[in-house]
């Protein structure tokens, strides 16, 4: 019996295994390789990070990836300083800067860093519960996570997982990842050590 489950559990090790990739860095530190700017707000690199500020037209403004990611897990650095009303979207899609998908919440405290939006359809889906707030530090540097599985979303802020969302609609969606200013100007925010874990489908 011994045996067998020592079997199992090795077998179960191997599938993990060959469904996860290593984590990798999808920022270089040096310039916008492999991201695409949507709209007229400004995003550069400074002193080795990525840095989203407003531009003089004061409207939303998007960095999405190349290249579309399906399961994975995100994990990135980010510190705000002014207004840091941002985000990280994730299996969306865009037109302008018309972007359809799903945003994980990255704002001022108390409104619901972590949560999850849904961008030109059914708004908040899931807020964190009201003490959960505290986990984020505003003007120091927060540690993001965000895992998403099929249909299954979960987020964690500094350590402290934030909400967990089962959505049919999401399950059924595919493309990029992107990084959002929001509206309304006054907005900086820096990024780095963004680095992602794709999770390939079970065959």
């Amino acid at each position: 019996m011994k045996k067998l489950l020592l079997a199992i559990g090795f077998l179960t090790f191997i599938g993990v295994s060959v469904n996860a990739q290593k984590r990798k860095s999808i920022f270089n530190g040096k310039n916008l390789s492999g991201w695409t700017v949507h709209g007229t707000e400004k995003w550069y690199v400074d002193k080795g990070e990525l840095v989203c500020e407003s531009g003089p037209d004061k409207q939303y403004g998007y960095l999405s990836t190349q290249k579309k990611y399906k399961n994975f897990i995100l994990e990135l650095d980010f510190k705000q300083e002014d207004n840091g009303n941002s985000g990280v979207f994730f299996r969306s899609s865009i037109e302008g800067v018309k972007i359809q998908g799903w945003q994980v919440e990255v704002a001022p405290p108390g409104l619901h860093s972590g949560g999850i939006y849904e961008s030109y359809g059914r708004g908040w889906l899931i807020k964190p519960d009201a003490e959960k707030e505290a986990a984020l530090k505003p003007g120091e540097w927060n540690t993001m996570k965000i895992q998403v599985i099929g249909d299954e979303v979960t987020t964690w802020l500094n350590g402290t997982q934030m909400v967990f969302l089962k959505d049919e609609k999401i399950g059924a969606a595919n493309g990029f990842l992107a990084l959002q200013i929001h509206d309304g100007g006054g907005i900086k925010v820096r990024w780095k050590n963004i680095r992602i874990q794709e999770i390939k489908d079970k065959k």
